[in-house]
């Protein structure tokens, strides 16, 4: 009889046992299941509530097509006149859906001015200013050209959110600049004038910014609030030079 109980609890457990593996193994699952679907909750909630710290927009690439205000009724763009423009901004948003933001940083402006204002100087070293008319001058081109480090100040506003990386945008700013190189270069047949060293030049330059758009490109506009030359007359028409410039073109921004 021994021998005979032995079996069936042997066959009993051979029976039962797979069933409560089974049901272990479905309880660890659950709680597997539990558990995951916990964390997609919360990967939900974050992607709705949002990144507390992201940032947007903090390098920029531009470029620009430069225009002349400020100068003599005669003077006008001749050839290159373009710049290149680019840096960085630390973004720093000032409200808690993080879509207003103020921007300080730095950056580097190379720009060309293609034009018929001549820029020389006399045997005294004392600076001409002379307007190249068509009639009395002939030449293959006159460029005044500057290496400009900035500072850039923006305020900003914008539709992004931290999933949404297509978004409007109106950033209107202020840029502090030094014009660390400069150059007036003037070049004919026979005869090149080269001018590195301009008192009446301000090297500090000042300018009002606006850029707007969707995504990556945005139009950019800069106006040049003080003039290139304090005290600067021309010596054919005896009129004012300030020479300020208007830059339009397309702005990348980049993370």
């Amino acid at each position: 009889m021994l021998g005979i109980k032995q079996l069936v609890l042997f066959l009993i457990v051979c029976i039962l046992g797979p069933f409560a593996l089974a049901q272990d193994n479905d309880s660890i699952s659950n709680e597997n299941k539990e558990t995951l679907g916990a964390k997609l909750q919360l990967k939900k909630e974050k992607d709705t509530i949002g990144d507390l710290k992201y940032r947007e927009d903090q390098f920029y690439l531009g470029v620009t097509y430069n225009l002349l205000s400020s100068v003599p009724s005669a003077v006008n763009l001749r050839g290159l006149s373009g710049g290149i423009h680019f840096g960085f901004l630390r973004d720093m948003p000032i409200n808690k859906r993080r879509n207003i933001a103020v921007a300080v940083g730095a950056g580097l402006s190379f720009d060309a001015y293609g034009n018929t204002l001549f820029v020389g100087e006399t045997p005294e070293d004392e600076t001409i200013f002379t307007i190249l008319t068509n009639d009395d001058y002939v030449f293959n081109f006159n460029r005044f050209s500057t290496a400009v480090i900035e500072a850039p100040i923006e305020l900003r506003w914008r539709s992004s959110t931290p999933t949404k990386y297509g978004f409007w945008r109106v950033y209107a700013g202020f840029r502090v600049g030094y014009a660390y190189w400069y150059k007036a270069r003037f070049k004919q047949d026979g005869n090149e004038v080269t001018q590195t060293d301009i008192p009446e030049f301000n090297q500090t330059r000042l300018a009002a910014t606006l850029s707007f758009g969707y995504n990556k490109v945005n139009f950019y506009a800069y106006y040049s609030i003080n003039p290139f030359f304090d005290g600067a007359v021309t010596t054919n028409t005896q009129e004012p030079v300030e020479f300020r410039t208007i830059k339009l073109g397309i702005l990348f921004y980049i993370l």
